[in-house]
């Protein structure tokens, strides 16, 4: 079985590979792509790499789109219509500048060419590398790495404790079950704004969920500490952040609060949702999902070792599946792909993958049977 290249490595000379062009390829820095072409089974040696890396590239902005062609136009998914403007994967894009290719890509998000590069071509660029590593793992055959469960019927979900999903290293699971009712699980990861806003108590969302449950209240009920609120807070005005936005992806740690109670030792929150307009709405890139649980597993390590919390389990939720956020289907398959990634890194994690819908979890168990 061939080892496949780092992401980070991909990333790197796609950027390269961006600028001049799929017919300047032979030109380009290609180690980690020719390692990822070959282990997709689509070259074989020097004679036919070119051809091979660009089957995998076709291949992998395919995937983007869904395993569909990609068109031009609304019917496609809009990060894989950048991509192929991109690299001139489009057949009447293959020879055009590299500055032509970038002001077409920015033009399926409808922003100026110099917006676009400073921030979806860093999307494109991560998710067209995390697309070539799932083709080349597709192609070899590689274990999905998944446990999956029934779905759990109405009286398990009136139950308000979940067990571990498994013994560390089992993999992932899926459940169905309010995130707030998760126990013995060591972080728990809350959707939030780019502002690191959480939701109001009242609100039936996630950020809202977590915060009302983590709350230490009196004892006639009456919350005396906001703790994830509070902490957050504390974090924005250390990083000089108060009422500033952070960059989607990011990922901020606090307590557990009334949470601990439960087993469970942090909560993550990352901020995936980015306001729109007067902030009824939310855009959230899909990108920012795979950004988000890769920096929550690297949160997670660093924190295992500094701070001393021997942690070996987290649990995420639909991320970015709320209002004005992505279709379930999307996440479900985003979520999956990042959340394997990091268990090829360190397969020590065991991962729950939480949400109260019968329906959202088979789309979950479904996205984890797909290739």
């Amino acid at each position: 079985m061939h080892p496949l290249p780092s992401h980070e490595s991909l990333v790197a000379e796609l950027r390269e590979l961006r600028r001049r062009g799929l017919p300047g390829l032979r030109h380009c820095t290609r180690d980690a792509l020719r390692q990822a072409a070959v282990a997709a089974g689509l070259c074989a040696g020097p004679e036919d790499e070119q051809t091979g890396i660009e089957e995998l590239l076709g291949a992998a902005v395919r995937r983007l789109a869904g395993g569909r062609p990609v068109r031009d136009d609304d019917s496609s998914d809009p990060l894989a219509r950048a991509a192929a403007h991109s690299f001139g994967i489009f057949p009447a894009r293959r020879g055009v500048p590299g500055t032509d290719r970038r002001k077409a890509a920015a033009a399926v998000y409808g922003v100026t060419t110099e917006r676009f590069r400073k921030s979806q071509e860093h999307d494109v660029l991560a998710e067209l590398a995390a697309a070539v590593l799932a083709v080349a793992r597709q192609s070899a055959g590689r274990p999905a790495d998944v446990v999956r469960e029934p779905a759990a019927d109405s009286a398990v979900r009136a139950v308000p404790a979940v067990a571990r999903p498994a013994r560390p290293g089992a993999g992932i699971t899926v459940r169905v079950c309010p995130i707030e009712d998760v126990r013995d699980v060591d972080i728990l990861v809350s959707s939030e704004n780019t502002y690191l806003e959480m939701s109001k108590t009242f609100r039936p969302t996630v950020s809202g969920a977590l915060r009302r449950a983590a709350a230490l209240r009196d004892a006639q009920g009456e919350i005396v500490d906001d703790v994830l609120s509070r902490e957050l807070g504390v974090w924005l005005r250390t990083h000089g952040r108060t009422g500033m936005p952070v960059r989607p992806g990011t990922v901020v740690a606090t307590s557990s609060g009334a949470l601990a109670a439960q087993g469970v030792r942090r909560v993550h929150h990352a901020a995936i949702a980015t306001p729109v307009g007067d902030g009824d709405r939310y855009h959230v890139s899909p990108a920012v999902l795979g950004e988000a649980v890769r920096r929550s597993f690297e949160l997670a390590r660093h924190e295992s070792e500094f701070l001393s919390l021997p942690m070996s389990s987290i649990c995420f939720p639909l991320l970015g599946s709320g209002r004005g956020g992505l279709p379930v289907e999307t996440v479900a398959r985003r979520l999956l792909d990042a959340v394997r990634e990091e268990l090829r890194r360190d397969p020590s994690w065991s991962v729950l993958l939480v949400t109260p819908e019968e329906s959202h979890a088979r789309l979950l168990t479904a996205a984890s049977s797909a290739p």
